[in-house]
């Protein structure tokens, strides 16, 4: 048991989270100590070290929570509640990953139709491709406010805007994968196709879309994660009063910072989770298409 632990990747990772909470209990000393010090200057008290420590662990509305305050909060909000109350992250939760799932399965299509187009047509390999790249140069921060405005003056409101926003984000990573995986058969293989007599269609199912699908997983495991970022930038301007942006939002509002980083904490959950059904989606596919476990 040792071994595997040893040999595998659970002690580094171990290791890494370890190392990452240690230095965040000493950041939180030191980010909320000059409050901490101001605290005791108006009380007249000195504080020790130790002092220092628990001062700096325990405040209300601190510059950086502690770990175990945000684990507080995040159990507070998702065991202590009902799901459906809107103080629980769970019911936030529900409502961002309804747009990011929109939003990423909008983006995934989209790219691997521009792909398929920009790979079997010269032209849309000239005009298009060109335009994709661009528009990743475009903070989506600047574009948000303006696809909701657009949007709403059509009548377009709730999820759908929130979905557009996330399948800006996710369409580009499927879209640049999939133009890679599409072109990446061997010259002779495409020439074997063709000494077959296959047609256009038949390249692409037997040989284009099998060779493109490591690309394609590799590529969609980065669009649901930038998905969900889009969806909680969606959530910002609009004045949401559902969603894990909303929820930051009205954390920032009133200072709130420990309800800020369980939303980030769920956020990152949320994240993982979609990451971790992608990668288990590719495994099954490999295992039908025939390969090795």
């Amino acid at each position: 048991m040792r071994r595997r632990l040893a040999s595998g990747s659970t002690v580094p990772i171990l290791t890494i989270v370890g190392f990452i909470i240690a230095l965040w209990y000493v950041m939180a000393v030191v980010l909320n100590a000059p409050w901490a010090y101001d605290q005791a200057g108006r009380q007249g008290v000195t504080l020790d070290f130790g002092g220092l420590v628990a001062a700096t662990w325990s405040q209300d509305r601190p510059r950086l929570p502690a770990p175990h305050q945000v684990a507080t909060e995040f159990w507070n909000t998702t065991i202590e509640v009902a799901p459906t109350s809107r103080r629980s992250l769970v019911h936030h939760a529900w409502i961002t990953l309804s747009a990011t799932l929109m939003g990423f399965v909008m983006g995934a299509t989209l790219g691997i139709l521009l792909a398929i187009g920009i790979v079997h047509n010269r032209a849309m390999d000239a005009s298009v491709m060109p335009w994709v790249i661009a528009s990743q140069t475009i903070p989506i921060l600047a574009i948000a406010p303006m696809i909701i405005v657009v949007l709403a003056s059509l009548g377009l409101t709730g999820l759908l805007p929130k979905a557009v926003i996330s399948m800006y984000l996710s369409f580009f990573p499927v879209a640049v994968g999939m133009v890679k995986g599409l072109r990446s058969p061997d010259r002779i293989l495409l020439d074997q196709m063709h000494t077959w007599n296959a047609s256009g269609t038949q390249t692409f199912v037997k040989l284009r879309w099998p060779a493109a699908l490591p690309y394609l997983f590799a590529s969609l495991k980065v669009a649901v994660a930038a998905s969900l970022v889009g969806a909680i930038i969606g959530e910002l301007p609009t004045g949401a009063v559902a969603g894990l942006g909303a929820r930051m939002l009205s954390g920032s509002y009133y200072g709130q910072t420990i309800q800020i980083w369980s939303a980030l904490v769920m956020a990152s959950i949320l994240a993982a989770s979609l990451v971790a059904l992608v990668g288990l989606a590719e495994r099954l596919t490999a295992r039908a298409m025939g390969a090795r476990p």
